[in-house]
């Protein structure tokens, strides 16, 4: 069947009209907080203790809006007879958010977990040149992020632990052998 030439414009100005009618919800603002959704992007935060400084994060950042600076620290050796360790340590880690543009690819390629978003969105500053951030501010923030929603219960299992679980499964049903190659008896 052929379309009735107009019925589109009508269907549009009936929207239009319908929307017109209805009351206008107003959000109060400073007097009342708004509902956010529970995984709302806010703001960056910072889980300090994960961070082991490898600079992807600043690597990655297209605007090149994070600054990290560290150290390097050496830890003496676990076991009488090994090797010193050196690590870096952190000294600074700061986000200038009046660069972000907010894409969420620090979060996505960091490997420790160690930044988050935070549902946190009032960081207003009078000053531009106050919206860089250091690492006590992004450590406050992380408080605020929410727990992970919960795993679906019918999902099915993750194929990382899949493959892991088939692996130890076939390495438990082989036969154990000892040093000279032969089967223990048990």
């Amino acid at each position: 069947m052929a379309p009735v030439p107009g019925s589109g414009l009508a269907k549009g100005l009936a929207v239009t009209l319908r929307t017109m009618t209805r009351k206008t919800v107003t959000e109060q603002y400073p007097d009342a907080q708004p509902e956010l959704p529970p995984r709302t992007r806010g703001v960056i935060g910072l889980f300090e203790e994960n961070c082991t400084v490898c600079m992807l994060c600043a690597r990655e950042c297209p605007d090149w809006c994070i600054y990290i600076d560290s150290h390097k620290e050496t830890v003496p050796a676990a076991t009488p007879g090994g090797r010193d360790r050196s690590r870096n340590v952190l000294d600074r880690f700061a986000i200038d958010f009046s660069l972000c543009m907010y894409c969420g690819i620090c979060i996505e390629v960091c490997p420790f977990d160690a930044l988050f978003w935070s549902p946190e969105f009032e960081y207003a500053e009078t000053d531009i040149r106050e919206l860089t951030h250091e690492r006590d501010k992004l450590r406050e923030w992380m408080w605020t992020v929410p727990a992970p929603p919960a795993l679906d219960l019918g999902a099915e299992e993750p194929k990382e632990l899949a493959a892991a679980r088939k692996a130890a499964d076939k390495l438990a049903a082989q036969p154990r052998t000892d040093q000279h190659g032969q089967e223990d008896q048990e």
